[in-house]
């Protein structure tokens, strides 16, 4: 069993992405009928209504065709979705001068990504985005090889409290009282990811300086703990997955795992995903509205750079 956080662009999205950037027809439409359901269903839980999710969701495929000559495919392809989706619902929001706050979005995270204030320069604003880049990348590598060794361990309870206490930010007796624990053992699990995650960037600095391990670099406000976590989806399970999960097919340290990602934790993409996964019959509904996408945002295929 393992977590999807780790992968990159999978090969059956790598291939699509391939015959979308050549202006391939079917790819875009497969692309489309892959991932629509997920997504319709992350827009319904934070909108509402299914006419104000479908306008959304389409401008996130278009955003997706748009920013197609800049997609790295190192990123996982339905995060990137998911980014530009919660992005078109902070302006949907905004534009009907709705608070986004009230709809369960960070006004911070929405928004993270612009490029200067008004006081930076060019150079100014430059650097520190190229610091921020630096800071999440080591962040993401040794944040992943944590999770990654407590997974091969089977270690799943203390995934759930290091989520918990690192992407969430309860305190240690929040977390215990959550889990029905001991405080003590909460700041056990606590202590010894810390020292590891010490010990990770030890090794960086012995492997590649000082420089490598941003040693007395102050931590950009842009590199916080639960955007990179979010965004990265460190935790997140894969979708096969989460429909084991909902069959009862997992063992019960994986399924208490899942519930509490789901539930106490609240990751809103694994939550569409589930509910997509739930819903089957939704997909034949939503047929209609996939082929409207396809038919309203093909002529965007000419703008991709293939």
């Amino acid at each position: 069993m393992t977590l999807a956080a780790p992968l990159p662009t999978d090969d059956a999205d790598r291939y699509l992405i391939a015959q979308i950037r050549s202006g391939q027809l079917h790819a875009w439409k497969q692309l489309i009928d892959r991932y629509h359901g997920r997504l319709a269903a992350f827009a319904r839980s934070r909108l509402g209504s299914t006419g104000e999710s479908d306008d959304v969701v389409q401008e996130a495929f278009v955003g997706f065709l748009t920013s197609l000559p800049h997609f790295d495919e190192a990123r996982s392809l339905e995060t990137y979705l998911f980014s530009i989706l919660r992005y078109k619902i902070g302006e949907y929001l905004a534009r009907r001068k709705r608070a986004p706050e009230a709809f369960g979005f960070d006004p911070d995270e929405l928004a993270h990504g612009v490029e200067a204030t008004e006081s930076d320069t060019p150079s100014r604003a430059a650097a520190r985005r190229e610091l921020s880049r630096r800071q999440e990348q080591l962040l993401v590598v040794i944040l992943r090889r944590l999770i990654d060794e407590l997974v091969e361990r089977q270690k799943l309870e203390e995934i759930q409290m290091i989520e918990l206490l690192f992407y969430v930010g309860l305190r240690n007796k929040d977390v215990a009282a959550r889990m029905g624990r001991d405080e003590k053992a909460v700041a056990g699990v606590k202590f010894r990811a810390l020292a590891r995650l010490r010990e990770y960037v030890d090794e960086i600095r012995e492997r590649e300086g000082a420089a490598a391990a941003l040693d007395d670099v102050p931590l950009s406000e842009d590199a916080t703990i639960a955007r990179i976590w979010r965004e990265h989806r460190l935790t997140c399970p894969k979708r096969s997955t989460l429909g084991s999960a909902l069959l009862g097919l997992l063992d019960d340290p994986w399924q208490r795992f899942i519930e509490s990602h789901l539930e106490t934790v609240g990751c809103l993409m694994c939550r569409a995903n589930r509910d997509d996964l739930a819903q089957p019959a939704a997909a034949a509904a939503d047929a209609g509205t996939q082929d409207r996408i396809f038919q309203s945002s093909v002529g965007f295929l000419s703008k991709t750079g293939g």
